[in-house]
């Protein structure tokens, strides 16, 4: 019984070390309150991305606002302009979002951000929005970033 309570023991911990940490980002006009963001993975700020690789991204938010839609842009900002990045799907009620959006509920937006091999190896900002149906902000954020070979 001691074997077994130190094997659940050590397979807590084990799974305690391979949860992700929430990252620390620049809210930049979110109306969603509560906003978790989760990129994995992404054990400290830059974010180190290496290119090939695609990183999972997880929002949690609370919306303060209705909407029948809502999409996903997604910039890389070098030198103060901001360049589109491509995600692999802008649906942000296809991305883990069960639509119509309602006022005060929970939600977990889900994608995914491809780093191609053709990107220069460079330090950026990346910023992140969701909007509504009326084009106003759900959540909006940045955090910086490293691409690297």
């Amino acid at each position: 019984m001691v074997v077994v309570c130190w094997v659940m023991a050590a397979l807590l911990a084990l799974g305690a070390l391979c949860q992700a940490e929430p990252v620390k980002f620049v809210d930049c006009g979110s109306k969603a309150e509560n906003i978790i963001v989760d990129i994995t993975p992404c054990p400290s700020l830059p974010c180190v991305l290496h290119k090939g690789q695609t990183y999972s991204v997880n929002i949690t938010f609370t919306s303060t606002t209705s909407s029948q839609t809502s999409q996903a842009e997604v910039y890389g900002i070098l030198a103060g302009i901001p360049i589109p990045f491509h995600i692999p799907n802008t649906d942000g009620c296809k991305s883990g979002i069960q639509c119509p959006i309602q006022k005060m509920k929970k939600y977990s937006y889900i994608n995914s951000l491809p780093i191609k091999s053709e990107y220069p190896s460079v330090e950026l900002v990346v910023k992140w929005e969701l909007m509504d149906d009326t084009k106003n902000i759900i959540f909006c954020w940045k955090i910086p970033v490293k691409i690297s070979s």
